[in-house]
């Protein structure tokens, strides 16, 4: 057998990154060789290396991340080709999208759910500070032949330390660091300790670890007292805007509360539980949106509107509570291993929004009020139950698999209230009985989801170097949901009144649905070690229902928020990923260069769209997309004390099929004329070829770092990293007043000291301070600039919700460790 060789073109590329190799190897050595740090993973069920596992994943350690200052998933994302994470600030989250794979407009709460979230062994869907973790693993494509929740586009694992039964040891971490838009210092603080209670056989450990930013967007337009104070006064007057209103500094602020125990057992050497309990609080003071440039030149307030301004005219407070207590059993049976995961979780949140613009464009008349204010009070209360069984093969041949068993409830509740204080005495003369008072619009939703799933892969080793896996998995799903919705300030026409929660009339829908995935992979790996491999799976998400309230037969001549029959549920979408890849290491492991191949089909996509009764937020179906490209990594060792690494991507991602009547639909009912409707309808559809929103093209990423022994016993390392991204479509081939989101690039730099039990690092994040977009909230035609002149929003000298979220400013600070054993 001839042995596979590196062409001359690689090793001419070689020679002028590695100038010393050959010097290296052509004097005898004495001291070790370096080379790249091996990562251990355990994504496809077994352990082993993330640079030999025949896969599409990257993995990320504790080291690796603090080098990088990488503290939550955004900042991983940058180094994961394939992988997108818009910053949308703390408050309302980040979407996460795979390899384009978006359909949702670029826009506040707009994840569009194709990546399954794990902390250990329990889906979880939270975006986790990353504290005390030991690794962080991120599976591109469908993986639900392997793990129990079904995923449409990848998985993402956060991997927490492991209680360690034979060492008694701790660690203090401290950062403080300042904005360059701030006006006070954010800091964290966080602990750990690990000790074992019985000598190898029972330890615990403990963390617990507190975050504040101090934000940096000011809400400048804040009512004094709303239902009272103008929103909009007489701006010339400034006796009278200071009457009104008031200014409210860094009002994006947030403050993020981590704790977890964990309790593991190891009787003997073929069995060990951990009973786990984690605890999340992430308390925001607003968004990160700004109005600037995006207001309409009607608006007095145009140009009063900065760069980390928001317009808002009330707070925009947000909290949230995640809970999780799991239990990991796994036990070895010689031929196999067993694994239980059980998790009980759940979620809270309370939150409050100004919600005075979408209430001008359902009725203009709310602006007849001078002092009126409209906001809401979101709550959301969720639980969930999963239990996973698996077994994996342990056992010596040719042949290996793991067959396992999924069960999720999952319990859902949500009440949000719109208030609009003083408006019922303005224009009603006298207060009305009412839920609340001030209450104007209430909505109330209840869903139950119940899924199970059998899934599994056999693989056969037909030599030492060839193999081939088959997976499958067969689910079912059912859910039943409540919605009801009422509108108290207009019922009172028709003499329906609401004296508390219980007089709103809810309504009850359900969806079902069953079927199956499979997947093929086949790999092969080289004399030299280069693994290439070729994958065939499908994924999955299931649909639902949009909990909202049927329209009536006729409809209200004021405010309503109703489903059309279109727009009640949505129903399940799915993907086939077909995947081409090689994982290669060269010159003693001081070189990987890792490439892949892919293209995805993607049929009836989800998409995020708005009811045409009152502007709330659903999800419906959208037809077919695909999405191909290519991604690539390298990590390197260039002499003795450099390190070099480097990713890129690139997805061409974009419907295959018309979409039609994807934003909106006009007949001539509604009065348009034959020209009218032929002339506008494209703009509101979707089209064979149309670009999918959300996530740039070309991403690409390099870091270098520096290391060196200083003062004897100490150890320098500094590391500059870019990460860059091509621009971005806010909406599916720019329609419905869709724009583009030029690209931008973000650099990195940091220096560390250590010792044998402390560092010291100081860093800058976004060195260069770029200014940047990186989503929206609404669009143009709320400012009064769409395309058609009739699809302007109402008011647009009133309106202020169209915005853009921004990059984070640069942030300059220093971090300690000090890690002790007792």
């Amino acid at each position: 057998m001839h042995k596979f060789k590196p062409t001359l073109l690689a090793a001419a590329v070689a020679s002028s990154l590695f100038n010393t190799a050959a010097a290296e190897e052509a004097a005898p050595e004495v001291k070790k060789q370096k080379s790249l740090e091996v990562i251990q993973i355990t994504a496809t069920r077994r352990s082993g290396s993330a640079q030999e596992a025949p896969l599409n994943i990257t993995a990320m350690d504790s080291d690796v991340m603090k080098d990088q200052n990488i503290a939550q998933l955004e900042d991983v994302a940058r180094w994961v080709p394939g992988l997108t994470i818009t910053d949308q600030g703390g408050r309302e989250g980040s979407p996460i999208i795979v390899r384009g794979l978006n359909t949702n407009s670029s826009e506040r709460a707009s994840d569009s759910g194709t990546v399954a979230t794990y902390l250990g062994e329990i889906p979880l869907n939270i975006n986790l500070r990353l504290t005390d973790v030991e690794r962080v693993e991120v599976l591109i494509g469908p993986q639900g032949t392997l793990y129990g929740a079904g995923t449409l586009g990848g998985a993402i694992r956060y991997m927490l330390n492991a209680p360690e039964l034979d060492i008694t040891e701790g660690q203090i971490t401290g950062d403080l660091f300042s904005l360059s838009e701030s006006d006070s210092m954010g800091g964290e603080a966080g602990f750990v300790f690990n000790t074992p209670l019985i000598e190898d056989e029972l330890a615990l450990r403990a963390s617990v670890n507190h975050y504040h930013n101090p934000g940096y967007m000011d809400y400048n337009f804040v009512v004094r007292e709303p239902g009272v104070s103008l929103p909009d006064p007489d701006w010339s007057n400034a006796d009278e805007v200071a009457a009104n209103l008031k200014q409210v500094k860094d009002a994006n602020d947030e403050d993020i509360t981590t704790a977890r125990l964990s309790l593991r057992w190891a009787p003997t050497e073929t069995f060990e539980g951990t009973l786990n309990y984690f605890y999340q609080k992430q308390e925001h003071g607003g968004n990160s949106i700004t109005q600037y440039g995006s207001i309409s030149e009607e608006n007095p307030i145009h140009d009063l509107v900065g760069k980390y301004d928001s317009a808002y005219r009330v707070e925009e407070p947000n909290e949230q509570v995640d809970e999780l207590l799991s239990l990991e059993l796994k036990a070895d049976l010689g031929f196999a291993e067993l694994v239980s995961a059980s998790g009980w979780s759940n979620y809270e949140q309370e939150g409050q929004r100004d919600q005075t613009d979408l209430l001008y464009d359902i009725w203009s008349g709310y602006a007849s009020f001078p002092a009126f204010v409209g906001f809401t009070k979101d709550t959301s209360d969720q639980d969930s139950f999963t239990q996973e069984l698996r077994l994996v093969s342990s056992h010596d041949g040719p042949w290996n698999w793991i067959v396992g068993g999924y069960y999720n409830k999952f319990d859902s509740k949500s009440d949000d209230r719109e208030y609009a204080p003083g408006f019922d005495n303005f224009d009603y003369g006298s207060d009305i009985p009412n839920i609340e008072p001030d209450l104007e619009y209430i909505a109330i939703a209840e869903s139950e989801t119940t899924e199970m799933a059998l899934f599994g892969e056999v693989g056969y080793a037909f030599t030492d170097q060839f193999n081939v896996t088959m997976g499958a998995r067969f689910y079912e799903y059912e859910i039943d949901s409540l919605s009801g919705s009422a509108t108290p300030l207009y019922d009172v026409y028709d003499d329906i009144l609401y004296s508390s929660r219980n007089d709103v009339a809810l309504e009850s829908t359900s969806a079902e649905d069953d079927g199956s995935l499979f997947k093929l992979n086949a790999n092969y790996t080289f004399d030299n070690g280069m693994v290439s491999y070729f994958t065939i799976s499908e994924g999955f998400r299931i649909g639902g229902s949009n909990g909202l309230e049927s329209c009536p037969e006729v409809l209200p001549d004021q405010q309503i928020v109703c489903a059309l029959p279109n727009e009640l549920a949505y129903t399940p979408d799915t993907t086939t990923n077909y995947e081409l890849g090689i994982k290669s290491t060269w010159f003693g492991n001081k070189l990987h260069l890792n490439a892949a191949l892919f293209s995805v089909d993607w049929d009836d996509a989800q998409i995020q769209s708005t009811t045409v009764n009152g502007q709330e937020i659903i999800t419906s179906n959208a037809g077919s997309a695909r999405s191909q490209g290519i991604e690539l990594s390298t990590r390197a060792i260039l002499g003795d004390n450099w390190t070099m690494y480097a990713t890129y991507s690139y997805a061409k991602a974009e419907l295959t099929e018309d979409a039609p009547a994807l934003f909106d639909v006009f007949t001539e009912d509604d009065g348009y004329s034959p020209e009218e409707i032929a002339q506008m309808q494209p703009y509101y559809s979707g089209a064979d070829g149309d670009r999918l929103p959300g996530s740039p093209e070309h991403q690409a990423s390099m870091g270098i770092g520096y290391e060196s022994e200083i003062f004897g016993d100490k150890y320098l390392n500094v590391n500059y990293g870019i990460t860059a991204q091509s621009d971005v479509y806010t909406k599916v081939g720019l329609k419905a007043d869709g724009e583009v989101l030029p690209g931008y690039a973000l650099s990195n730099l940091s220096a560390k000291v250590s010792g044998d039990m402390w560092s010291a690092t100081v860093y800058v994040n976004n060195l260069f301070d770029k200014y940047a977009f990186t989503s929206t909230r609404r669009d143009q035609s709320w400012a009064g600039n769409a395309r058609f002149d009739d699809q302007n929003r109402a008011l647009p000298e009133l309106q202020r919700v169209y915005g853009h979220f921004i990059t984070t400013p640069r942030t300059v600070g220093v971090k300690f460790t000090y890690n002790f054993e007792l």
